[in-house]
């Protein structure tokens, strides 16, 4: 059965789900030791998280680009993701969409939240034909993910590590079975509806591919 175009995928359980940020260790270290973010962390300022695992290894270079060496698995609850999704705005304009360029960017200026999907990426970094979301927190969504929402936070980075290590040496085998199993994330009914678009034959798109700003992990 072929892959949907877009829809989230996710380690999860009954009560939690997880995404995945990169930092530099000012930052990251404090954070997976405490299981908080700290004071240091700035919560005016939007904070993008992805639950996919392989594009955060895309985004951060195995956790070794400048301001990105600690990956941190950041397991959140639910309701306050779900909340955020219901909040959320797409981070560019679909004409058809929007009822027109100006109520998208009210509705973008407004939202405490953005979604934009990109193509998730496989254990060498390469595109694959469906998307990944990336949720860009702001306002009250970024303080209460920070001081709310997060159940717990793990350092990854040795993980990364070793799964790029395998992936280099061609042992995509050995790597594959280290990964988070990341499974469809069981959506309430009408929760992506005013993030999803559609194209002519009806069947899901995720419009233009846009990777969060530099500097927003």
């Amino acid at each position: 059965m072929a892959e949907p175009k877009y829809r989230i995928r996710a380690l999860h359980t009954a009560r939690t789900v997880t995404v995945y940020q990169a930092y530099r260790p000012s930052i990251g270290l404090p954070a997976a030791r405490e299981g908080r973010f700290p004071a240091a962390w700035k919560r005016d300022r939007m904070t993008w998280i992805k639950p996919s695992f392989l594009w955060m290894m895309y985004r951060s270079g195995w956790g070794t680009k400048e301001g990105q060496e600690t990956v941190l698995a950041v397991e959140i609850e639910r309701e306050g993701f779900e909340r955020a999704l219901r909040d959320a705005c797409l981070s560019h304009y679909e004409r058809g969409f929007h009822t027109d360029r100006a109520d998208w960017k009210r509705r973008l200026r407004e939202a405490p939240a953005r979604v934009q999907w990109d193509p998730e990426r496989d254990l060498n970094l390469r595109p694959l034909p469906y998307r990944s979301l990336q949720l860009g927190l702001s306002g009250e969504a970024a303080r209460r993910y920070a001081d709310e929402w997060t159940v717990s936070v793990t350092d990854v980075t040795p993980l990364a590590h070793r799964v790029r290590d395998l992936v280099r040496a061609g042992d995509v085998d050995g790597a594959r079975p280290l990964l988070p199993r990341e499974e469809p994330y069981p959506e309430p009914e009408g929760l992506l509806d005013h993030l999803r678009v559609r194209d002519g034959d009806g069947a899901a798109t995720a419009g233009r591919a846009m990777a969060p700003a530099p500097g927003t992990p």
